[in-house]
């Protein structure tokens, strides 16, 4: 392993807990947890593992915060105003937060840093559109008016994965929050360690007491605890499909509300006509950022069959100058993924592409890191569709390259697997890219781009990827219960039951 001293940011916590109800603490039980440098793979710290008791302390604090109305039933300014200075303190916390973020994570230190200024911008968004929002009205002229009438539900419980772990709290804290919602954050056992500063966070931003609370632990205890919780009646939920489903039918006793983006196996289909040199550095970006854990990687590449040689030849030799080193180090493109589990089941999807595929580029560790969480981005040519690392969501730095000769048959690989999260196409015919586009089982398309969002719109996949979307209005609407108001202006109109001789 090349020179490597041990960046281990300073003033780190004793230990994680959990925050319930304003303060510090930890389980009731005392339990605790490893939590892993992902460098080094050695134990750094404890985390409180957060049980049913826990749960059920931190959703009492968030309940009576909520029936106490100070943040409730606060006025859409109000509430503004605190979730625009809770941006302004991410944004001052920045280096901060990137410091942890990578040291906990693996995430190269560029990356991270670009995911707390994406916190904040989550934050500025809801906190413009809770007061910029017009519900709508209907009216019957001189007989009836009807509106719609938006109410915060109560406690949302969210639970949130370990890759860029602060920003994805961030895009359900933000909502769940500005909406007037309480919440209890469960996040994921891998990556604790930013958690915690949400509550110094909110805390000098102004947010009461109790409405923000925090319980860290397993996702089989206290996820479960969460989902199970009979005065949670909200649950998002990011991460496996597996997982998804077990939430499901956890939650459906009680009939929760349910938001969940789940796994992906993203297609990028480039077409001769495409611009191959921006398909290559987008299609190379969209499968090794953030290690390639993210769940809208365009992990499965097609590539018309006349351009496919080139392609690969190209695509290969970029893949191999991809520079893995130390998360901390302002060169890296890939770090350290997260935990040695996450590690042996991407390798053991590495070695099994040997056989499934034509290994162009990696297939192993890099050299000189012969410890920690260390995978050369990898690259499998020649994949068919029935091969498990054509059909599996692996979340690292692996891709699939597969050709294809028609439409017809590019639009069949695309859709040829369970999920339907993302998908990207390249290609110059403007026809081709529309249509496409709405033929894909995908429930977001980027035409000619790499994953750049807009706040804006509705974030959510199809078939197993997920259920239900958020982002945008769509966001206000899983946080909020629609209540129609029917306002009479006219002669009342009445069938008479009964009516008197």
């Amino acid at each position: 392993m090349p020179q490597y001293e041990t960046r281990v940011p300073a003033e780190l916590p004793d230990k994680i807990q959990h925050y319930i109800d304003g303060e510090f603490v930890d389980s009731a039980d005392g339990d605790t947890f490893d939590v892993i440098n992902p460098v080094t793979n050695e134990t750094y710290i404890q985390g409180a593992a957060g049980k049913k008791e826990d749960i059920d302390r931190a959703v009492a604090a968030a309940k009576r915060a909520f029936e106490e109305g100070s943040w409730s039933s606060a006025l859409p300014r109000e509430r503004s105003r605190v979730l625009h200075r809770i941006a302004d303190i991410v944004e001052e916390r920045g280096s901060r937060l990137a410091e942890l973020e990578t040291f906990d994570t693996g995430l190269p230190i560029t990356q991270a840093r670009s995911q707390g200024k994406r916190a904040a911008e989550n934050f500025r968004f809801f906190a413009d559109l809770i007061v910029a929002q017009a519900d709508d009205t209907y009216k019957v002229p001189g007989r009836q008016i009807n509106y719609v009438n938006r109410k915060p539900i109560g406690v949302a419980g969210l639970i949130t994965p370990w890759n860029t772990p602060f920003m994805l709290e961030s895009w359900k804290l933000a909502p769940a929050i500005a909406t007037g919602n309480s919440v209890v954050l469960k996040p994921a056992e891998f990556t604790p360690l930013s958690a915690g500063l949400w509550a110094g966070i909110f805390e000098e931003a102004g947010l009461p007491t109790g409405v923000f609370n925090l319980v860290n632990g397993i996702g089989e205890q206290a996820g479960d605890a969460l989902v199970k919780h009979p005065e949670v009646p909200l649950i998002s939920f990011t991460g496996e499909s597996k997982t998804g489903q077990i939430i499901f039918a956890n939650s459906a006793p009680h009939l929760k509300g349910l938001s969940m983006e789940l796994g992906g196996k993203s297609p990028a289909i480039v077409f001769a006509d495409a611009d191959m040199e921006a398909a290559i550095n987008a299609t190379i970006f969209g499968v090794f950022s953030l290690n390639g854990e993210r769940c809208t990687a365009g992990s499965r590449i097609l590539v018309e069959r006349s351009i496919y040689d080139e392609f690969v030849e190209r695509y290969a030799a970029q893949a191999k100058r991809v520079k893995v080193g130390f998360p901390h180090e302002s060169a890296t493109e890939v770090g350290a993924l997260v935990h040695p589990e996450h590690f042996e089941k991407v390798m053991s999807y590495v070695e099994l592409g040997k056989s499934e595929g034509r290994l162009v580029a990696g297939g192993g560790r890099p050299e000189g890191f012969e410890d920690g969480n260390f995978i050369e981005p990898t690259v499998f040519a020649d994949v068919p569709p029935t091969a498990r690392i054509f059909q599996e969501e692996i979340f690292g730095p692996v891709v699939a390259i597969t050709p294809f000769d028609t439409e017809e048959e590019a639009l069949q690989l695309a859709n040829d697997t369970k999920y339907g999260l993302a998908a990207y196409v390249w290609t110059n015919d403007l026809k081709r890219s529309h249509n496409f586009a709405q033929a894909v089982e995908a429930g977001m398309v980027w035409l000619n781009s790499n994953n750049v969002r807009d706040l804006r719109t509705p974030f959510g996949g199809v078939k197993a990827s997920g259920l239900g979307h958020e982002g945008g209005y769509r966001s206000i609407d899983f946080y909020t219960d629609q209540q129609a108001v029917h306002i009479n202006l006219g002669e009342v109109h009445n069938p008479v039951f009964g009516k008197a001789d």
